[in-house]
């Protein structure tokens, strides 16, 4: 009896310390391709889609492991916004060189062109695809990953995405449904703000449901993720913390980010500069009190707002920031309760009290807020002095309706 105990004494923690992780932390895709499934790409040229989130548990970089796999040839390496590395500014073009550790040429999908050439896929057998995104529909991964799935439909190559987690858990999806009339990179497909989606299950949308340039449809392989459930958010995953972009430094940026990006496009900084970029948002022209009291009168979900003064400082990750020197006066956003916070409704929110609060100081810019916003509409109903309940009403039917379209390209429980 006692040694059936002491057998059992290790079976019991071997079910309940994995459980923290629902059966154990998150293995990525890259992982398990590396582990199971290198038949995919044995006896193969291939390329690889990536930039310094491309990494297994281990911390080397995937980049360095494929170049390294028995019977595989790297041939290039394609590197989104941000470069291979991550460390180009938002907006800043990246330049096609040659990666120092493998010789490998890196092709820039964010410079003069943003879509794979043939001549750049020219002997390629499989195009792989290894980013950890954010979730939100102006991160331009995924439309990165939209062009490269219909170049490699285009070129004949086979397409396998490595999949990662969605950063804020992938059963969120919040914000206004893109118009055909505002596609654009930060916005190539009619998805919501924050669309609740791995970047497998969103490539598996795209191709399936003929939604590529021309309605082509690419021979499209996802090694899936283990262990992964769609309410996880990233740091809940196990995994090592890996800067997305270099204005994303942490998870409390993550959460509000899918709002309050709406203030890139506004004479309101949106707290580059800063040591917590997007959740320190203020301009000089701000009474911080002020502000502060007319949010509480709103009851936004799951969120806390501290009255706070900035300086935005210029760095290489963000190069001459707005009132770059000027002391700004604002809020800082603290996500209390992230499972019922609303990225897209607390951003627009914050935008209404700003508009009422000062609307002769107040300024959105026009195509480039709607770009963010996915409609024209929540600019002209702040401007119309609607109500954020009634803004936030108006894109729900477009919501419902993306949220059911999406179901049955979800790979995950």
């Amino acid at each position: 009896m006692k040694k059936m105990i002491l057998l059992l004494i290790p079976l019991l923690s071997l079910i309940s310390v994995p459980s923290l992780f629902a059966g154990g932390r998150v293995r990525t895709g890259d992982e398990v391709l590396v582990q199971k499934y290198l038949s995919l790409i044995k006896g193969k040229t291939i390329g690889l889609i990536t930039n310094q989130s491309g990494r297994l548990s281990d911390g080397r970089d995937v980049i360095d492991v494929l170049d390294k796999v028995p019977g595989v040839k790297l041939v290039a390496l394609f590197s989104p916004e941000h470069g291979i590395r991550g460390q180009a500014s938002a907006g800043e073009k990246v330049s096609s060189n040659v990666d120092e550790k493998t010789g490998v040429p890196i092709y820039s999908l964010y410079g003069k062109t943003d879509k794979p050439t043939p001549e750049m896929l020219k002997g390629i057998d499989v195009l792989l695809y290894d980013i950890q995104d954010v979730g939100t529909r102006f991160y331009t991964f995924i439309s990165t990953l939209d062009l490269s799935l219909e170049a490699a439909a285009e070129n004949h190559i086979e397409f396998v995405v490595l999949d990662r987690p969605d950063m804020m858990r992938a059963n969120l999806v919040d914000g206004p449904l893109l118009l055909d009339s505002l596609r654009s990179f930060i916005g190539i497909q009619p998805i919501t703000s924050v669309y609740g989606m791995t970047p497998g299950e969103f490539a598996t949308m795209i191709n399936d449901a003929h939604m590529l340039k021309d309605g082509v449809k690419a021979d499209l392989k996802v090694v899936k993720m283990e262990n992964y459930r769609r309410s996880m958010w990233y740091d809940q995953t196990g995994l090592n913390w890996v800067t997305p972009s270099p204005n994303l430094p942490d998870m409390n940026a993550v959460e509000v980010y899918g709002g309050n990006v709406l203030f890139e496009a506004t004479n309101v900084s949106e707290g580059r500069g800063t040591e917590h970029p997007f959740e320190t948002i203020g301009a000089p022209f701000i009474n911080s009190r002020q502000l502060v009291d007319l949010l509480n009168e709103q009851h936004v979900a799951g969120v806390k707002y501290e009255p706070v003064d900035f300086t935005p400082r210029s760095f290489p990750w963000a190069v001459k920031p707005k009132y770059q020197g000027e002391v700004c006066h604002g809020v800082r956003i603290i996500v209390a309760e992230r499972n019922v916070f609303k990225p897209v409704e607390a951003g627009v929110t914050l935008v209404w009290a700003i508009h009422k609060l000062y609307p002769d100081s107040f300024k959105m810019h026009g195509r480039g807020f709607d770009l963010r916003a996915g409609t024209p509409e929540v600019r002209t109903m702040i401007d119309e002095g609607k109500t954020p309940h009634e803004i936030i009403s108006a894109w729900q039917p477009g919501l419902k309706k993306f949220e059911k379209f999406r179901e049955k390209y979800l790979l995950y429980k």
